[in-house]
């Protein structure tokens, strides 16, 4: 955080559960709804949020993101923002890592690529665009997105390498947020479910 710059503190919310997450495929562009456990979830999102004042609400275009967002109180509020998206996984789109390691042993989204797909230093530089938003606005922004793309971005506040978000497990309908200890840029909660509402304090 710059000298002058007003506070932001990034609260992540990954998507809730889908048919395809459940099972392990990646799911990138393809608009999966969210199942009967992700609306749950993002139901339970509400709660958790509702007695946070929210500067703005950044959610991806896909339908996972934006029905969370929905369920959780934010419907009128949602800005869509092309940047979340998740990772394009070109031709492994739908497919499990298992099913990808057939083809191509020991692969991960962070050491290979996706064949007519992005990088994760495409999707790096995404999320730089979102954290400058982010900072534009200041306060409290609530970011509702995808597994991959919220690790990356993660990474990207940290300043670390974008292949560093292999670090950070994120589970469906869970809440992370990120903010600074002082000027270092910090994880503050990381994949909470979305009763531990104590850690907000």
């Amino acid at each position: 955080m710059k000298s002058g710059e007003s506070p932001v503190v990034l609260f992540l919310l990954r998507h809730g559960q889908t048919d395809w997450a459940l099972s392990g495929k990646h799911t990138g562009r393809t608009n999966i709804p969210l199942n009967e456990k992700g609306r749950e979830q993002a139901t339970l999102l509400k709660e958790c949020l509702s007695k946070i004042d929210f500067s703005a609400v950044l959610v991806s275009p896909l339908l996972r993101a934006q029905e969370t967002a929905t369920l959780a109180g934010f419907g009128s509020r949602i800005k869509t923002c092309e940047d979340l998206s998740e990772l394009d996984y070109g031709l492994y789109e739908g497919l499990t890592t298992a099913e990808i390691r057939e083809q191509v042993p020991n692969w991960t989204v962070w050491t290979h690529p996706c064949p007519s797909g992005e990088t994760i230093d495409q999707a790096a530089a995404r999320c730089r665009n979102v954290i400058a938003t982010a900072r534009d606005i200041g306060g409290n922004i609530a970011v509702f997105a995808h597994g991959h793309i919220l690790r990356i971005l993660t990474a990207a506040w940290l300043d670390l390498n974008a292949n560093e978000g292999r670090h950070f497990m994120l589970e469906t309908g869970t809440l992370s947020v990120l903010a600074h200890e002082r000027e270092t840029p910090a994880i503050k909660i990381w994949n909470a479910p979305v009763d531990l509402k104590s850690h907000l304090g």
